[in-house]
């Protein structure tokens, strides 16, 4: 059985910048019980998208994906993460590690064309195919 994939948020930006359905691309690639999200990846995709209509259907189609919860330990593992990778010298955007974080609390596979995933630990990572 695969693991789940969440898919980071600059794969939706990408879509929706094509003028494509998210919902569409993702399921032609993922089952649709196969994908993932949290509330980072909502709130960074949901808040560029200007038509109303389009808000709609993305918010319902993030609604019945798996969502990682967000709670105090995921908080607590993404400043841990944080910390040891800065000491590493590899300064990671807080939004990267909180996806990362939600995707090892799951063992979902991420899906991005981002190169900062890469350097996070027992993560593992795809690039979208799309």
């Amino acid at each position: 059985m695969e693991p789940p994939a969440l898919v980071d948020s600059n794969i939706y930006i990408d879509i929706l910048r094509a003028g494509r359905d998210p919902a569409v691309e993702l399921t032609a690639q993922v089952s649709i019980t196969d994908l993932a999200t949290c509330g980072m990846v909502r709130v960074e995709v949901m808040r560029g998208v200007k038509n109303p209509r389009i808000r709609d259907g993305l918010a319902r189609f993030l609604d019945v994906l798996q969502n990682v919860p967000s709670d105090n330990r995921l908080w607590e593992e993404t400043a841990t993460l944080a910390w040891e990778l800065d000491r590493k010298g590899w300064i990671l955007p807080a939004p990267d590690l909180v996806i990362a974080c939600s995707a090892r609390r799951i063992g979902a596979v991420v899906l991005t064309n981002d190169r900062h995933f890469q350097k996070v630990p027992r993560l593992i990572v795809r690039a979208w195919p799309g």
